[in-house]
């Protein structure tokens, strides 16, 4: 991949490149998530029904991607970032803070992070890596129940208006390690070939919009990132 001084990197990454540093994923279980299932923990639904079984879920992500390090793919996206300067963004679906500890800086986490809990009445994000197993957090201003600060499925993610403002801006797009199935991330490859952004995807396998990109390049992100970058 090469840029000029003028060009701009909208990067998309998915659970793919997390999956490289050993975090499951949903979908490349079979829909399962060390034995939960999405309907179960990751929807308002759930979160009505269970709570309780809701934290313990996210409290095992928490342990889990504690424990996990950054990759090399994480590591060569940071350092394009220190030579593009704000000319770079790096918009995730991931909920870990492996961008973070590679050394990005502008990332922002469309699906929410696992390192933020939120009152359900006050919607405001804190900073929050306790886990929660029986006695369930509550907000200190009201009173109310905290819950994770992450999108589920049937929400609506996080600042869509900045992500398509970034994306109109780009010159080349990025993804890296995502289904091409969940929208709407799924669907910036055609918004950017729309405006005639040259789009480029890495991962170990097609997506399902293989057919949208300019050029695929298949094989696992922290080989294939340190070598395109």
């Amino acid at each position: 991949m090469i840029l000029t001084q003028h060009d701009r990197l909208f990067v998309l990454t998915g659970a793919g490149i997390s999956a490289e540093s050993g975090l499951a994923t949903f979908r490349g279980s079979g829909g399962l998530w060390n034995g939960y299932r999405v309907e179960q923990v990751a929807t308002p639904e759930a979160w009505d029904a269970d709570p309780e079984l809701v934290w313990r879920f996210y409290s095992m992500r928490r342990r889990d991607a504690l424990a996990a390090q950054p990759n090399a793919a994480h590591f060569a996206l940071a350092q394009i970032e220190r030579k593009l300067g704000d000319r770079f963004y790096l918009c995730t679906q991931n909920v870990d803070d492996l961008h973070e500890r590679a050394g990005s800086e502008r990332v922002h986490h469309m699906h929410g992070t696992l390192f933020q809990s939120r009152c359900v009445r006050c919607e405001t994000p804190f900073a929050d890596q306790a886990q929660y197993e029986a006695d369930l957090p509550g907000c200190q201003e009201c009173g109310a129940a905290v819950r994770p600060h992450i999108v589920w499925f049937g929400e609506i993610p996080l600042d869509m208006e900045g992500i398509y403002r970034e994306l109109d801006r780009a010159t080349h797009l990025l993804v890296v390690g995502t289904s091409g199935s969940v929208y709407p991330a799924a669907g910036f490859v055609s918004i950017a070939n729309q405006l005639s952004i040259r789009t480029v995807y890495v991962g170990p396998e097609s997506p399902l919009n293989a057919g949208a990109f300019d050029e695929i390049i298949l094989g696992p992100a922290t080989t294939a990132l340190p070598a395109i970058l």
